[in-house]
């Protein structure tokens, strides 16, 4: 491997992580990206409908009442935020 493929992947997955935000940065930590892991599992289950119905059927409620739920758990799928140090 070459200097200059090292530098063409890292190029590529910096433009990967700038144009979609679930793919994180050197920034994220841990608790975000989780957030972002559960987040996109709760839209996936939501817009896949076979999923959905199988949520549906296992938990004994409507397909309505399930997305309903999924759609709450995305607000705070992780709780609240640690607290931040501030330097």
């Amino acid at each position: 491997m070459q200097a200059s493929d090292r530098f063409n992947i890292n190029s590529q997955l910096e433009h990967l992580q700038a144009k979609y935000v679930g793919t994180g940065h050197a920034d994220l930590n841990r608790f975000e990206w989780a957030v972002n892991i559960q987040r996109d599992s709760f839209a996936s289950y939501i817009g896949h409908y076979p999923v959905l119905a199988y949520f549906a059927i296992a938990e004994n409620e409507s397909i309505g009442r399930e997305r309903y739920n999924f759609m709450q758990k995305m607000l705070l799928p992780c709780g609240l935020p640690p607290e931040r140090e501030d330097d």
